[in-house]
């Protein structure tokens, strides 16, 4: 059963559900009239983080063991692929494409939770709708893969994050409108 969280907390989600889901909205409208754009930056994102993973890893690897050569190995393999992705994005895009139908999948998983958690509360089915568009996500994406990847990255992690940033005001507002009688 749901409780209503105490008046700070609701006071900070609904502040902050806000400019987050403002955040999300502005992103959401750039990866949807530019996907290609969003999809490449989202490649050389993921490419510089393994980067950057990679060499802590091997810094790590450093300072605790110098001849454990699996540390090493996963330094190395970290460093390569993300290079291979900063420099050659497009079949990173193709196999990001893939992962992001799985992540759609997961999204709605728990999107169904949050709402199913949340039943009695007004608005709870918005939640159930964040849920049936990242199921149609996954499966459109699902079809057209590969070929389909430099466009359909960009558009639905466009998608995706506007109807995160939808869902964001609107439950701000909701949580707003709760009257001190129903804590």
């Amino acid at each position: 059963m749901w409780s209503y969280p105490d008046n700070d907390l609701l006071d900070s989600f609904v502040k902050y559900s806000k400019i987050a889901g403002i955040i999300f909205i502005v992103l959401g409208l750039i990866g949807i009239f530019f996907p290609s754009f969003l999809s490449i930056a989202t490649v050389l994102f993921i490419g510089w983080l393994m980067v950057f993973s990679g060499f802590m890893a091997g810094y790590f690897t450093w300072i605790t063991d110098k001849g454990e050569w699996l540390g090493w190995l996963k330094s190395f393999a970290l460093v390569i692929v993300g290079l291979f992705l900063v420099f050659y994005p497009m079949p990173g895009i193709a196999a990001v494409g893939l992962l992001l139908a799985i992540y759609f999948l997961i999204d709605a998983f728990g999107s169904f939770s949050i709402a199913f958690t949340m039943r009695p509360l007004k608005g709870w089915w918005l939640w159930i709708l964040n849920s049936v568009f990242s199921i149609i996500l996954a499966a459109v994406f699902l079809a057209g893969w590969p070929f389909s990847s430099v466009w359909l990255v960009g558009l639905f992690i466009g998608i995706s994050l506007f109807f995160d940033g939808f869902v964001l005001l609107m439950m701000g507002k909701f949580f707003k409108d709760i009257d001190e009688r129903d804590l």
